[in-house]
């Protein structure tokens, strides 16, 4: 594990592979590792840089206000510690929201970038649905809030086949060594909240993917359609059967399209 500071605050990455950049961040509650299966296919053509966000996984949980553009500094000083200047970027979930903020605020700084299950602004259901999460995780066990997230991320057809893997899942979430503290979990959640670029995803000029599930109803499909129209010459894939993780229910799918991508671009 690598570390570089923001300001007084830890930011923890590792380097994985070979070639040009790409500066990988995951969404809320999640570290750098949540991208294995990704970078099992990425590494071989790029370097890899995953991020722990401030608040998760070997990163500084520190008291709040955390806001994307926090964050976006945050992958700024990790980048500039291992010498990046200019780098391909992909986001998921709160990674997309931090993605977008890296793109505008410091855009020479950002070659290509694919948004998945992103948002450009949360409308009133989905802010709701945030603010609940923050009162129900004090009072479930890891696992059982692992459980209820499941069913919000994963579309039902991934039940029949992958039952056990979320099993694992939750599992896991028991043993974790490097639990979310609850300021780290609030501090992500209030930054996810907050997020709001549609003022300014036209200054979005490089060559964006964005890849959506149809059964999304964490992130519903309506955000990646903004932005998408908003973000200039932007290329938006759907996943018919796909969730808000489609990446890991069509692995596959999503791998080789992304891959090609940055490959491309």
């Amino acid at each position: 594990m690598n570390y570089a500071d923001n300001n007084g605050v830890r930011i923890a990455y590792q380097i994985r592979g070979r070639g040009e950049p790409l500066v990988l961040l995951m969404g809320f509650g999640a570290d750098g590792n949540a991208w294995e299966s990704h970078v099992a296919r990425y590494q071989d053509q790029f370097t890899c840089v995953l991020i722990d966000n401030r608040g998760v996984g070997q990163s500084d949980q520190p008291e709040g206000p955390y806001s994307t553009a926090i964050m976006a500094g945050d992958a700024v000083a990790v980048m500039e510690q291992e010498g990046i200047q200019r780098a391909r970027v992909a986001g998921i979930s709160m990674g997309g929201a931090i993605a977008q903020q890296l793109a505008i605020l410091y855009p020479g700084k950002v070659h290509s970038l694919a948004l998945i299950s992103t948002w450009p602004k949360f409308n009133r259901y989905t802010q709701t649905v945030y603010e609940n999460l923050k009162k129900i995780r004090p009072v479930c066990p890891p696992d059982t809030f692992m459980e209820l997230l499941q069913l919000w991320i994963y579309a039902p057809p991934y039940y029949e086949s992958g039952r056990e893997r979320l099993r694992a899942a939750q599992s896991a979430a028991a043993k974790a060594r490097h639990p979310q503290s609850r300021k780290g979990f609030e501090g992500q959640l209030d930054a996810c909240i907050q997020h709001d670029t549609t003022a300014r995803l036209r200054e979005i000029t490089v060559p964006t993917l964005i890849t959506v599930g149809e059964r999304d109803i964490f992130t519903p499909p309506a955000y990646s359609e903004e932005l998408h129209h908003k973000i200039r010459g932007s290329q938006l894939e759907r996943f018919p059967d796909g969730s808000h993780v489609h990446h890991w229910e069509d692995l596959e799918r999503f791998n080789e399209l992304t891959l090609a991508f940055f490959k491309d671009t």
